[in-house]
């Protein structure tokens, strides 16, 4: 009984260990991920005071242009009187193209365009590696480009702050390279999460965007949401709480307005291809161009301060006129020239090597264009379509969908940011439809299919696909063979071998059971040795310590198995008998196999593609 009672406490003991590690091991992790968010949230706080500060110096103090906020941010600096000066605001885009051009490329040419493919790349194939300078050079080229009127979003570069720290921190921790890679995508969430007001959106952000196919990164959510609430609590307490944008309290009251918002689905998918190709057009044609790289973002700049002579409102962040556009105070033909100016301003600030985001830019295209439909069906059915302002908000979700695949955390990053959760519905509907339209293209080059194409899990999925195989699956390929009688003389197997084309042989004894196994290689000396053959019998050449496998074993085990004494060839035996003989099982054949259920696989995906298309 005390015996008992003894085993009973060292379990005990055990598990309370155990629980102890366990919760030891969340708290020391739980401490990293706030202290990821703590970094990227004063990095969003430091940023937007860059933003503000340079807004106010180059825009409103020289160029007398003073772009609308929207109603969750206000300008931190009184306007000037300065007279709006077309001609200097043309040439502002062209000065902060050429600095932050020299800036990037001297010092981090990586941070060249917009930093969330960077970080996407960085989580599929560099381990989630960044160099510690991309952040801060990102920060100070991405506020000057977007501050002298380069058309971009901040997501870009305050992403890379977070994923440069959460990167940073792994590195010097020495962790391995999953967890670095999953600090680098907590830092993404935390950043775009606290400077967007949307920690969910942010957290849902960072693990779905890795992907083009709908599907979430499970190990990125938990540790990019512990990051971004705290990120996003430390920034609304600078800037106070609330959404970046005011929304009237719009609802889906009538099932046929459903009509109206497959239209804009269409619509904003449309729309997202002519982004998606002007933006990689003119990346395409900036890096054919035989120039210095840093002249290339002024060259870009001139493009878009031309642009933004006679559209001054696709310059800078242009949220304000989405604000605009909610409150229904902008017509037809002003929306469209914002949308389409943003979609040229945009690609000539980002694609010739300038430094920003491109989701700011998507949020006001998507909402310009949603505006405009929403406008045209209120003309057209005032009874139907009541409120034009809700068609820019789900004209957000819908582009951004349409260019990013990320339906998921896009209809939940409007949903925070207008804090409109009425239009859900809709939102789900025009995000949906312009997913399935627009899933050939992407404006993150760097996004992998799924999580099967990612260098990242590579290895994993190599064996968790050989775990789901058995040796039963290929049973096929498993070939009879002859066992090999114990006491048959080396001079009698002579006659055999030269008849077979074996290159293992199995031996069994009196009872026909498998007794011991050599190989080609094991009768060699005395094959050389003609003076023994008549006194060698093959039990004597045979090793009993036999490797084998079972129908129920799985590949992953049998490859194990192969590589143990690097053996080309596996004898197959009954589960319950491992010396009753089914055949003999070939390396080769185990790996062809292989090899044919990933074709199977990818085939079935582009089937299937091929089919929704």
């Amino acid at each position: 009984m005390s015996s008992t009672k003894q085993n009973q406490r060292r379990i005990l003991k055990f598990i309370g260990q155990d629980l102890s590690d366990r919760v030891s091991r969340a708290g020391l992790w739980s401490l990293y991920f706030i202290g990821i968010g703590i970094i990227a949230g004063i990095g969003a706080i430091i940023f937007h005071y860059l933003c503000q500060i340079g807004v106010h110096v180059f825009l409103d103090m020289i160029a007398g242009y003073r772009p609308p906020a929207p109603a969750g941010e206000h300008h931190l600096f009184p306007p000037t009187n300065r007279e709006f000066n077309r001609w200097l605001l043309l040439l502002l885009p062209a000065f902060g193209g050429i600095i932050s051009g020299w800036l990037v490329y001297t010092f981090a040419p990586e941070a060249e365009g917009h930093g969330t493919d960077a970080a996407i790349n960085a989580y599929h194939n560099t381990g989630g590696l960044i160099r510690a300078r991309v952040p801060v050079i990102k920060t100070i080229a991405s506020a000057i480009t977007l501050t002298t009127g380069g058309s971009g979003g901040r997501e870009g570069p305050i992403a890379q702050i977070g994923a440069g720290f959460g990167s940073f921190l792994a590195t010097k921790l020495k962790l391995s390279r999953r967890e670095r890679r999953i600090m680098m995508a907590a830092g993404v969430a935390a950043g775009v999460g606290s400077i967007f007001r949307a920690p969910l959106a942010g957290a849902l952000f960072a693990a779905e965007v890795l992907y083009r196919d709908p599907e979430f990164e499970s190990e990125v959510i938990i540790p990019a949401g512990i990051s971004s609430v705290v990120a996003y609590c430390l920034f609304c307490l600078v800037f106070g709480w609330g959404s970046l944008f005011e929304s009237p309290d719009f609802k889906f009251q009538n099932p046929l307005e459903l009509g109206p918002y497959v239209v804009l689905a269409l619509i904003l998918a449309a729309s997202g291809a002519f982004y998606v190709k002007s933006f990689y057009g003119v990346t395409g044609f900036f890096h054919s161009l035989k120039i210095p790289n840093h002249i290339k973002p002024a060259i870009g700049g001139l493009c878009t301060g031309i642009i933004g002579f006679f559209l001054p409102q696709t310059l800078a962040f242009g949220y304000g006129f989405a604000q605009k556009a909610i409150h229904n105070e902008l017509t037809i033909p002003f929306l469209l020239a914002l949308a389409i100016g943003k979609v040229l301003t945009t690609s000539f600030s980002i694609g010739s090597g300038g430094s920003g985001g491109v989701f700011g830019p998507s949020i006001v295209i998507g909402g310009a264009m949603g505006g405009a439909v929403g406008r045209f069906f209120h003309m057209i059915m005032p009874g139907v379509v009541t409120e034009p302002g809700a068609f820019v908000v789900v004209g957000m979700a819908g582009f951004f969908t349409a260019v990013s695949n990320t339906p998921i955390s896009t209809i939940i990053f409007v949903s925070e940011m207008t804090n409109s959760y009425h239009l859900l519905l809709p939102s789900l509907l025009v995000c949906s439809v312009a997913y399935l339209v627009s899933q050939r293209w992407t404006i993150f080059n760097r996004q992998v299919k799924s999580r099967l194409d990612s260098p990242a899990h590579a290895g994993k999925f190599f064996v968790d696909i050989l775990q789901t195989i058995k040796v039963k699956d290929l049973m096929e390929y498993v070939r009879e063979v002859t066992l090999i009688p114990q006491d048959m003389t080396f001079s009698d197997f002579k006659n055999y071998f030269s008849e077979s084309s074996q290159h293992y042989f199995p031996v069994m004894d009196q009872q026909k059971k498998m007794s011991s196994i050599f190989s080609v290689n094991d009768v060699r000396g005395v094959l050389f040795s003609p003076e023994i053959e008549r006194l060698v019998v093959m039990k004597d050449i045979g090793t009993s310590e036999i490797i084998v496998t079972t129908p129920s074993e799985d590949l992953n085990v049998v490859l194990k198995k192969f590589t143990t004494k690097n053996i080309d060839s596996l004898p197959v035996v009954q589960d319950d008998d491992h010396t009753a003989l089914i055949g003999m099982l070939n390396r080769r054949e185990v790996i062809a196999f292989y090899n044919q259920q990933i074709q199977n696989m990818k085939a079935g995906d582009v089937a299937a593609t091929e089919e929704a298309e």
